[in-house]
């Protein structure tokens, strides 16, 4: 039962919360979460989405050094790394925020191809054997397994904040729903394929098993040699991609509670702050904590938002444009 209400908070959640949004076309979150909640209560929910973002952006900064480091440079300070990564991130989002919608739709199809290739080209080094037995993990590992997992699905929060640049927001609950859905279903075949191929002991020990899983892949004829090296680039795209949204959203919220601020004033204020806590982690075990911790907030934020926006979007009657 409470895996079954775990996962109905996973779809019914974005549904919600987008159905809000879109009801307030080209309105800030800012703007219609003070109108159905008052402005003190939408300037600390504002805040907390901030201090959320700020160390997701963190967070994400050194996840990408510590695999780079791990398997590229070994030799280079993660230090360098971090901020080569950050520099570019800053980049990013010193441009238009239309630039960073198509760098989006940019990457996409290569993002899906390279996943594509991955689940189907170990295809010989799977076997079937290695999904047996199943079902014999029992109802607090099945929970556990989901609970961990949550952090895939969070992302939707987004919605909240971009829901202003829509053009057709009454159309946003559905393919929010379909993004998820979508996460889900390439989450579950990565799953499978990295079972089928190391087994469920190895992959338990693996840090980074869909990394594994691409140096084991072997593609037809010799051009690559490394597919490793290839899905390190798709997978740095996409951390680039979430980290930049991530980094764009922290800009629009600070724009947003404050009227008077610049957009360049804020970025080079927020740098260095990012940079600073993503080298807080010691190893990549605290670094996993820090990542947990971060997911669990997030949930506690959505579900806090979704009940205050619901109930006070019910009392006043609904659509408020």
């Amino acid at each position: 039962m409470r895996q079954q209400k775990l996962v109905s908070q996973i779809v019914t959640n974005p549904w919600i919360l987008a159905k809000i949004a879109s009801s307030f076309p080209n309105q800030s979150f800012f703007t219609f979460s003070s109108y159905l909640l008052s402005k003190p209560i939408a300037l600390i929910i504002s805040i907390l989405f901030l201090l959320q973002f700020l160390g997701t952006v963190a967070f994400q900064v050194r996840e990408v050094t510590v695999l780079a480091h791990q398997y590229l440079f070994d030799r280079t300070p993660i230090e360098v790394i971090s901020l080569s990564f950050l520099l570019v991130i800053v980049y990013g989002v010193s441009g238009s925020r239309a630039a960073i919608f198509r760098i989006c739709v940019l990457f996409y199809p290569t993002l899906i191809f390279g996943v594509l290739i991955l689940i189907l080209m170990p295809f010989s080094l799977f076997e079937v054997d290695n999904l047996f037995p199943i079902f014999q993990t029992n109802f607090e590992g099945y929970l556990r397994g989901s609970y961990s997992s949550l952090n895939i699905f969070l992302g939707f929060s987004i919605i909240l904040f971009y829901i202003a640049l829509v053009k057709e927001p009454k159309k946003s609950p559905v393919m929010v729903v379909k993004g998820i859905m979508t996460g889900v279903l390439f989450t579950f075949l990565l799953f499978l394929t990295c079972i089928g191929v190391f087994a469920n002991a190895t992959t338990r020990n693996l840090f980074f098993p869909v990394f594994d899983l691409s140096r084991a892949v072997e593609i037809p004829g010799g051009f690559f040699e490394r597919f490793d090296v290839i899905l390190f680039v798709i997978w740095t795209m996409i951390i680039f991609v979430s980290t930049l949204f991530t980094m764009d959203l922290i800009v629009m919220i600070i724009m947003m509670v404050f009227k008077k601020a610049k957009k360049m004033n804020v970025i080079f204020t927020i740098t260095p702050i990012i940079f600073l806590i993503s080298m807080l982690p010691i190893d990549y075990i605290e670094l996993t904590d820090i990542g947990s911790f971060l997911a669990n907030w997030m949930l506690v934020l959505l579900i806090l938002s979704t009940i205050l926006l619901g109930i006070t979007y019910k009392l006043k009657g609904g659509n408020q444009n």
